[in-house]
C-alpha cells in the first residue's frame, strides 16, 4: 500500500503504549478501535500516576508539610499546563471535575442557581442541538423542568450536519444559553462554531461548548472558540479517568455561584453564613482527584511534545483512508458525513440487517475493538431509524493496517451470518 500523507510514525508512539501489545482470544493482537469512548495511555501517564503515589501523595493546599507542598505544586502544575493547552488567558479559569458530564453539569446548575443577568427562568430559553451526547442533553433538560424554560435545539441534515436554514428561528432575543458539541461523537461531525457562537452573540447568550471529542484530536483555543465555557475530559486524551475541565471566562466564574458545598471552596464560614474562594477554587469542593491531575499534566505533556497539528494531520489521513475502505464493504451505510472535511476521527455504520451488537461481538472475536449501540446519543439515532451502529474511533496510535482488518473483519462478519 503507498503510504499515507501525514501520518505519525506510530511504530515509535505504538511503544508507548503497553496495553497494544495485547493479545486476546487465544493469541489474536488486539486492535483497538474504541478511542472515541476512551483512549489507552501511553507509560508516561502511567509512570506519573505511580510517581505521585508513591513519592508524593498527600492532601492539597491545607497542609504545611513537605509531602503537602508537593502534591499542591503537582495539582497546580496540572493546572497550569492544561491553561496553556487551551490557550486561556489566566490558569484561574480551568476548574477540574471528575469528567465532562460534571463539568456540563455544574454549568447547567450555576446557571439554574444565579441571579440576574444570567439567571434561566420561565422566561427564557435554552438551546442544544439533536447530535448531542446525553451529557449535554440531560442536564439541560433537567434545568428547563426546574426552570420552566423553554428548551429548543437544531435539527440534523441526511448527511449528519446540523440543519441551521432557522438559525435565526432558533436562537431569538430570550435564548439564555447555547450549547453543543464540537465534534460528535456518533457522527463525527465537526461543527460550524462561528455561525452559531455569532448569533448567540448577538441576542446577547451565553454559549457552551462539549469538546471531548476536539481536545483529544485537534488543537483546542478557548479564545478563538469565543465560547464562554467549554468542557472536555481527560480519559479520552491519553490521561486517567475521574479527571475533566471545565474553562470558563473568569469573570463569569467570579459573578455565578458554586454548585458543590464543602471544604475547599471556602472563604469563611460560620454557623450563619459563608463566603466562598475565589474561582477556580470556588467550583472544587472537597478533596479534589490530586492523582488524576497529575495524570492529566502528564497527558498533556506527551500530547504537546508530539504536536496537536501533526496529531490531527494523522487522524485526517486514518479516517479519509477508513472512509473509502468502509465504502467498499457491500450493504454498510455510514451514519455521518461520508468525506473526511469537516469531520472528526469517529465513524459509525450499519451493516445490512445485521444488529450492530452482532457485528461488534463477532469482530471481538478476531481481537477487534468496537464500540456498538446508541453512544449516549440516542436522538441521533432516531432521526436516521436505527437502533444502534457500530462505531470505529481513530487515534494518534492507529494505522492503515487496523483499517484493514477492521475492513477483513466485516466481511468475515457478512460471511458468518449468510
Amino acid at each position: 500500500m503507498t503510504p499515507l500523507p501525514g501520518l505519525l510514525d506510530t511504530e515509535a508512539i505504538r511503544k508507548d503504549f503497553p496495553i497494544l501489545d495485547r493479545t486476546v482470544h487465544d493469541g489474536k493482537k488486539v486492535v483497538y478501535l474504541d478511542n472515541a469512548a476512551t483512549s489507552q495511555k501511553p507509560r508516561q501517564v502511567l509512570d506519573a500516576l505511580s510517581a505521585y503515589y508513591e513519592r508524593h501523595n498527600a492532601n492539597v493546599h491545607r497542609g504545611v508539610h513537605v509531602l503537602a507542598e508537593e502534591a499542591t505544586a503537582l495539582y497546580e502544575g496540572a493546572r497550569d499546563k492544561v491553561a496553556a493547552f487551551v490557550n486561556a488567558p489566566s490558569r484561574d479559569e480551568v476548574v477540574f471535575t471528575k469528567n465532562a458530564s460534571e463539568s456540563l453539569n455544574l454549568v447547567a446548575n450555576m446557571l439554574g442557581f444565579a441571579d440576574e443577568p444570567y439567571r434561566v427562568d420561565r422566561d427564557t430559553e435554552i438551546v442544544i442541538t439533536e447530535m448531542e451526547h446525553h451529557s449535554n442533553i440531560v442536564p439541560w433538560q433537567l434545568l428547563a423542568q426546574r426552570t420552566g424554560a423553554k428548551l429548543k435545539w437544531f435539527g440534523l441534515t441526511d448527511d449528519g450536519r446540523l440543519d441551521l436554514s432557522d438559525l435565526d428561528e432558533v436562537i431569538t432575543e430570550k435564548t439564555k444559553v447555547v450549547s453543543f458539541v464540537l465534534v460528535s461523537n456518533i457522527l463525527g461531525t465537526h461543527n460550524p462554531v462561528e455561525a452559531i457562537v455569532r448569533r448567540a452573540q448577538e441576542v446577547g447568550a451565553l454559549v457552551v461548548v462539549d469538546a471531548s471529542q476536539a481536545a483529544p484530536h485537534m488543537p483546542l483555543d478557548v479564545q478563538a472558540l469565543q465560547a464562554d465555557f467549554v468542557a472536555f475530559t481527560g480519559h479520552k486524551m491519553a490521561g486517567p479517568t475521574g479527571i475533566g475541565v471545565l474553562w470558563g471566562r473568569k469573570g463569569l466564574l467570579d459573578d455565578l455561584p458554586p454548585f458543590l458545598g464543602g471544604g475547599e471552596m471556602i472563604e469563611t464560614v460560620s454557623m450563619h453564613s459563608s463566603t466562598y474562594a475565589p474561582a477556580p477554587h470556588k467550583f472544587e469542593a472537597g478533596t479534589p482527584p490530586i492523582a488524576q491531575a497529575v495524570g492529566l499534566g502528564a497527558a498533556v505533556d506527551y500530547l504537546s511534545g508530539i504536536g496537536m497539528e501533526q496529531i490531527e494531520a494523522h487522524e485526517r489521513a486514518i479516517t479519509e483512508y477508513a472512509l473509502g475502505r468502509l465504502q467498499e464493504v457491500p450493504d454498510l451505510r455510514i451514519i455521518g458525513p461520508t468525506s473526511a472535511e469537516d469531520r472528526g476521527a469517529a465513524i459509525s455504520f450499519t451493516l445490512g440487517d445485521i444488529h450492530p451488537h452482532d457485528v461488534g461481538q463477532v469482530l471481538d472475536e478476531q481481537g477487534i475493538a468496537v464500540r456498538v449501540g446508541h453512544h449516549c446519543a440516542r436522538p441521533v439515532c432516531l432521526r436516521y431509524g436505527i437502533p444502534a451502529t457500530t462505531r470505529a474511533s481513530f487515534y494518534l496510535y492507529s494505522t492503515p493496517g487496523e483499517v484493514d482488518a477492521l475492513v477483513d473483519g466485516l466481511e468475515y462478519v457478512r460471511n458468518f451470518f449468510g
